[in-house]
């Protein structure tokens, strides 16, 4: 049954909603101001939220405006004694589901809640699926190389420039290719990848450019090749500097000429594609040992985009890891979980050999491990069971001992702080440290009250 949250400053309706609702099946909870509200509305998850329009502090209109941010697929009911058509307008354009007025009639209320749950339903299971059929994800992250790369694609994308991406496995290459195709002008035409180093040398040629019939002995018939399938579109060369150096010189030719010949076959056939590429090696070393042509290099690289390691930019952990962890708890069909400060710090203190690739996995890892608030234990526990309890997961990255105390110590206060709502007094006492010296701490450490700037 839905998840439902009562929002009202009359303790009465909230009982009697509450008393009606669960009666009918559905869980409920309540919170008696909007600001309660959008509270649990930031940690828990509901199919459907019923909010008064008349209350002290923060009005109903209000809260709607704000959770448009915090949960903007939670269709809401707005109620109100005081309703008028312009209100109803009002609330419906700021994206309220209904509008019902006090007292509501149980058959309408109960109509519509169970109308506003199925689109929720709904809404959810599109976006699972669209994720599933789509592999263009958003790219996350405000560091400065990720911001540099998205105003490169902006401006690179409607050019018919050639794009070649570099950086370690798991970055994100693919995602960059998928983005300036998804913002090219030939974002309607097939996006085709060619995974170079998952095909072997000696039918690399095959998978490019196709072959006739009889060209070679498993040749039982025509193959049509991924230049001819990405015509009008965007080939994605993934991993060209594994290519051979025999279709290195067809790829060349192919760019040069814009035409092609299948493998076995004599006549030409105009090709028009633009060519993506993207490598985890040093193409330029790789030209000195004369494993990859320079003039092939040139005429890939008239774009080059880098993209970082993760190790490389470590503060946009936390906004990748808590987009995985909605994802997946969504796809998942589970509760909401979130991470502490705590585990966040964890996360960015650990080694990604492995990239968005390894973070993805560690945070499926500890979705299905971890209780609903994920912690730094559990992050050391689960990040990387293979070393769990050897610490260096969690502390490989501080050379000095002081880096290590100050990060402990900040760990320390923080939660000490966050488990006494922050009262200071209360928590000097407790872990017996004088309050000028915890200010101190608090300001050395930059620690903030959530919800506070």
């Amino acid at each position: 049954m839905a998840n439902i949250l009562i929002i009202d400053d009359e303790k009465s309706i909230r009982n009697t909603l509450k008393e009606i609702l669960e009666y009918e099946g559905y869980k409920v909870d309540e919170a008696a101001d909007g600001q309660a509200g959008l509270e649990k509305l930031e940690n828990q998850d509901f199919d459907v939220v019923l909010c008064d329009i008349k209350m002290p502090k923060m009005d109903g209109m209000e809260v709607l405006s704000k959770a448009a941010e915090l949960a903007p697929d939670v269709p809401f009911i707005m109620i109100s004694g005081h309703g008028t058509i312009e209100t109803a307008v009002e609330a419906t354009k700021k994206g309220a589901y209904d509008f019902l007025q006090k007292p509501p009639d149980l058959n309408r209320l109960l109509i519509t809640i169970r109308n506003a749950a199925d689109k929720n339903k709904l809404v959810v299971e599109t976006k699972i699926l669209k994720r599933r059929v789509t592999k263009t994800r958003e790219i996350i992250g405000e560091s400065p190389a990720i911001k540099s790369i998205l105003e490169t694609i902006e401006k690179v994308a409607p050019t018919e420039a050639r794009v070649l991406i570099t950086g370690e496995n798991g970055t994100g290459k693919e995602l960059v290719a998928r983005w300036i195709h998804e913002k090219s002008n030939r974002a309607g035409a097939p996006l085709v990848e060619v995974n170079c180093a998952a095909i072997p040398s000696e039918l690399i040629e095959s998978e490019l450019f196709g072959h006739e019939k009889g060209s070679f002995t498993s040749a039982v018939k025509q193959r049509i090749g991924k230049f001819e399938q990405a015509n009008g579109g965007t080939l994605f060369l993934d991993e060209i500097g594994d290519m051979s150096l025999s279709a290195q010189a067809k790829v060349l030719r192919a760019l040069q000429e814009g035409k092609i010949a299948r493998v076995g076959g004599d006549k030409e056939i105009d090709v028009n594609v633009r060519v993506i590429a993207a490598t985890n090696k040093d193409l330029l070393k790789e030209i000195d040992f004369g494993n990859f042509r320079l003039d092939l290099y040139h005429r890939l690289s008239v774009i080059l985009i880098h993209v970082p390691t993760l190790n490389e930019r470590l503060d946009d952990i936390p906004l990748i890891a808590e987009k995985f962890l909605k994802e997946i708890c969504e796809d998942s069909g589970l509760s909401r979980k979130t991470f502490t400060p705590q585990g966040l710090e964890a996360l960015k203190a650990i080694e990604w050999t492995g990239n968005i690739r390894e973070l993805r996995n560690v945070v499926e890892r500890l979705v299905i491990l971890s209780d609903t608030k994920i912690t730094d234990q559990d992050v050391i526990n689960y990040a990387n069971p293979g070393r769990a309890g050897s610490g260096k997961s969690m502390y490989e990255k501080f050379d000095r001992f002081q880096d290590f105390k100050d990060y402990a110590e900040k760990c320390f206060i923080e939660e000490k702080l966050k488990k006494n709502n922050w009262n200071i007094a209360k928590t000097a006492s407790e872990i017996d440290i004088q309050r000028s010296h915890l200010y101190n701490k608090i300001e050395k450490f930059g620690l903030k009250r959530e919800g506070m700037e």
